[in-house]
């Protein structure tokens, strides 16, 4: 660990963007990741450590010298990636399961100069596509300039893509390194976060992909396998189908399905299921089935609101996916996708697969990491999924259910 001391002092100086901790194991006690920035707290140069656990947040001010001791520990057992930048260098440590210490660290191509980094405790929020920086498709699609300027009107496009790679930077150490990533995007549309997926997967972590997206815009389709081609994307391409027909493969590394409308989203979390992808990203959309079978006594008074019935039914539609997707061997979460402000249809079903997902009905199986750790990272208080008494307590009986328990074809 010594490479990895020498980088942490290196890097912690007041020249550093962020690190960011990740791929946790069973050793991180609850803690799914961390990042550090430096701060400026009466003229003391400190490194702000923030720790996620579950929906809360823990900050601590350390020295350079404290920040280097908690970091070089939590990579001897509890995180398996750490990733650095600087104003003159990025930098990433991978952790094997063997304990085998990987460093890998280049200069960055931007001047020293024309970079500053912010030490305002309550700075503003650094994105993983920084602002100023010009990606290709980004000015393609509108959301920058040429000069890397995010346009005014498409500034919440480019949180939404931006808060769409924190959800990948946090899976993507579990996707394979020795093969193509196989990666499916259900009902892709102008594909914003389809070619956000690819340029940080291939471009800054250098995976090598295959990555189709799918959807029923012929004319979209056409653009965006222009814009793929015009940026050397290979291994990104885009098919004009539906999902419910699509048989264009009977595998998956990741399967996303973002803002497919209604029972759209059961298909294609079906078929995912079905190939054992070993991760799916879904954010449902205009979930309608259930609105029109809700009926439960208890919530009557509730449910003769119009309104109300529609974001009840909406939330119960998103629950009793989780739960199903629990049962048929997925760890599941459910992630607020962008701020209520923009949108009531903000939820991310995030399910990744566990290592014995063969047993059914959300038995302990358990992830990766878990598995590798010896340990199993459930918060305290989970209780087993029981997607049938969920569905006969509202009266519903949902595609996906069906799909499930085969009465559709």
């Amino acid at each position: 660990m010594n490479k990895v001391r020498q980088l942490l002092e290196e890097s912690l100086t007041g020249e550093l963007y962020q690190m960011t901790l990740s791929g946790a194991t069973g050793e991180a006690t609850g803690c799914s990741k961390k990042k550090i920035r430096p701060v400026l707290l009466k003229d003391r140069l400190l490194f702000q450590i923030t720790a996620y656990r579950g929906t809360q947040v823990f900050h601590e001010n350390h020295t350079a010298e404290e920040a280097a001791a908690i970091l070089a520990a939590d990579l001897s057992g509890s995180f398996k990636q750490l990733q650095i930048e600087t104003t003159s260098f990025e930098a990433t440590v991978l952790v094997s399961k063997k304990g085998k210490v990987t460093v890998r660290k280049k200069q960055r191509s931007v001047s020293e100069d024309n970079v500053k980094v912010s030490l305002s405790h309550n700075r503003k929020k650094r994105y993983i596509l920084e602002e100023g920086r010009p990606v290709p498709f980004l000015v393609d699609l509108g959301v920058q300039t040429k000069e890397g300027k995010v346009i005014t009107s498409r500034y919440d496009k480019f949180r939404q893509i931006n808060r769409f790679l924190e959800f990948i930077e946090d899976i993507w150490p579990l996707l394979p390194k020795d093969r193509p990533v196989h990666i499916i995007d259900f009902g892709c549309g102008k594909s914003y976060l389809t070619f956000a997926m690819y340029y940080y997967l291939h471009e800054l972590k250098g995976l090598t992909l295959e990555v189709t997206g799918l959807d029923l815009k012929k004319d979209v389709i056409v653009h965006c396998n222009e814009l793929a081609k015009k940026y050397h994307y290979e291994g990104l391409s885009f098919l004009h189908g539906d999902i419910a027909d699509y048989t264009g493969t009977d595998s998956a590394d990741m399967v996303v399905t973002l803002h497919a409308c209604d029972t759209a989203t059961d298909y294609a979390l079906y078929k995912a299921m079905k190939w054992h992808a070993g991760v799916i990203l879904s954010v449902p959309c205009c979930q309608h089935e259930v609105n029109k079978q809700i009926a439960c006594e208890p919530l009557e008074g509730a449910l003769k609101y119009g309104l109300i019935k529609e974001r009840l039914s909406a939330l119960f539609t998103d629950a009793l996916r989780a739960d199903l997707l629990e049962e048929n061997g997925y760890d599941t979460q459910v992630l607020e996708f962008i701020d209520m402000e923009h949108t009531p249809k903000n939820i991310l079903l995030r399910a990744v697969r566990r290592v014995d997902a063969g047993m059914a009905n959300g038995q302990s199986g358990l992830t990766e990491a878990e598995q590798k750790s010896g340990q199993c990272c459930k918060e305290p208080g989970y209780k087993k999924p029981d997607s049938k008494r969920l569905a006969e307590t509202l009266q519903i009986h949902t595609t996906l259910q069906k799909l499930l328990e085969g009465e559709l074809v």
